[in-house]
């Protein structure tokens, strides 16, 4: 999450179907499809205890899914551009089971001089496709990402091309919880917003409870008895907003008379509750997570190795928890597959090299067996479902990318849904159907191998 991921430097170093709406549907989607599964395929969307919720970006586009956005989100940060030699992903999206309407031509070749294909997050099939994913490997459900830069203005809630996109896709994600049985959640990413738009983040919420009533959904996760909704980017230096800004708007969410009474979720630093590093001072923002219901501190990024992830957990996550225990809230926990932003920052100060080893999925598993067995953790948010710039998504990625100047990333050799199936397997054993242990689980029959 983050608007390059927000627009400028990610969050590794700081590091959301009952409702039927009237939408454009671009060309090359299909039309709606009727929800199919089963009652019993359907998640219970009434707590987060026992659940892994992937974040969801669904930012990327390309100049001819009829968005007019560009290449957004698979363009370099600095040049803007999409060819070889500069990009702004790490790994290549495998699209062996997308259909043609769902694939775009880019300018990359693949070894055998085929031309490689993206796909656009505008397409309501691929978001689909997505959510059915979820469903075959047992993944809970999502927080859609909503950027305040992107959906909010000086003068209130913005209603431009951009704005319109991102509600888009948030419909996609709506018709892909509900025809999957997954469940979803919005959460609103702070970064980069000047403190005069707090007002406007209240006005997109308004908007979206009373015009799209998101809140009717059976699908829209809950805790405690009430719809949660996630403040990404609280407790952080160097923000335009404070604790002042933030609280109004915690206040709003939990008492406004017709679109409060929320369960209030809060992305904070890894060190918020010390103050260090990238955090603000605990005294300056006490009050601010007392407010909350849900304390979830951003890791991606902070530490790297399984010694270093079974540290986090027995010094920093556990005093956290208990914490958290002590004062009557929850812990939600982030964990993340490894990081690489080679692309995104090429010829940039800001650190290109910066380089976290998958090891094959066992640096995840460690992260989810110490937070689990040792730190307490009940529920975990995991980092991310579709982060292709970063390097830390867990969707199908090909091991047959484009060659070239640009250098991409592969699985090595693992199946491409390696990481769905992973993270399906660390579900289980958070909800507690199945014990964690260090070792990676067995795979009886693992897909087969991309090619």
């Amino acid at each position: 999450m983050n608007n390059h991921k927000k627009k400028k430097s990610p969050r590794v170093i700081e590091s959301m179907a009952a409702g039927v709406f009237a939408l454009t549907i671009t060309a090359c989607e299909k039309s709606p499809r009727q929800p199919a599964e089963s009652a019993e395929n359907r998640g219970d969307s009434s707590t987060l205890t026992g659940k892994v919720m992937c974040g969801y970006q669904g930012w990327f586009r390309t100049p001819q899914d009829g968005e007019e956005l560009g290449w957004k989100h698979y363009r370099n940060q600095t040049t803007g551009e999409f060819k070889p030699g500069q990009a702004g992903i790490e790994f290549w999206p495998d699209l062996s089971e997308f259909a043609e309407h769902e694939r775009f031509d880019t300018g990359f070749r693949h070894a055998d001089g085929s031309v490689a294909q993206v796909f656009s997050s505008a397409v309501k099939d691929t978001v689909l496709r997505h959510f059915q994913w979820m469903e075959q490997y047992g993944i809970d459900g999502v927080f859609v990402q909503r950027f305040a830069t992107e959906v909010t203005g000086k003068n209130g809630r913005a209603d431009d091309a951009t704005a319109r996109s991102v509600n888009r896709v948030l419909q996609h994600c709506r018709e892909g919880a509900d025809l999957h049985g997954r469940t979803y959640a919005v959460m609103y990413d702070l970064t980069s917003m000047s403190a005069a738009r707090i007002a406007a983040v209240k006005d997109d919420w308004r908007y979206l409870v009373k015009d799209r009533a998101i809140l009717s959904d059976e699908a829209y996760q809950k805790h405690a008895g009430r719809p949660v909704v996630a403040l990404w980017g609280v407790g952080f230096k160097g923000r335009d907003y404070g604790p002042g800004e933030v609280g109004s708007l915690i206040d709003f969410l939990k008492n406004d008379p017709d679109c409060g009474g929320l369960t209030v979720m809060l992305g904070v630093p890894t060190y918020w509750r010390t103050g260090d590093r990238d955090a603000g001072p605990f005294a300056d923002w006490e009050k601010i997570y007392q407010a909350a219901d849900i304390i979830s501190p951003w890791t991606v990024g902070r530490f790297k190795g399984i010694n270093a992830a079974s540290n986090y957990a027995s010094n920093i996550a556990k005093p956290d928890h208990e914490w958290c225990v002590a004062n009557g809230k929850e812990h939600m926990p982030v964990v993340f597959p490894g990081f690489s932003w080679s692309n995104l920052k090429k010829d940039t100060n800001e650190n290109p090299d910066a380089f976290i080893d998958r090891k094959g999925g066992r640096f995840l598993w460690s992260q989810y067996d110490a937070l689990v067995r040792t730190a307490g953790a009940t529920m975990v948010y995991q980092a991310m479902f579709d982060e292709l710039d970063e390097g830390t998504h867990i969707f199908k990625s090909t091991n047959n990318p484009p060659v070239g100047e640009s250098r991409f990333l592969t699985y090595d050799g693992l199946p491409a849904d390696h990481y769905l199936w992973l993270v399906g397997e660390a579900t289980r054993r958070v909800r507690g159907e199945e014990p964690f242990t260090p070792e990676l689980p067995a795979r009886a029959n693992p897909a087969s191998k991309t090619e």
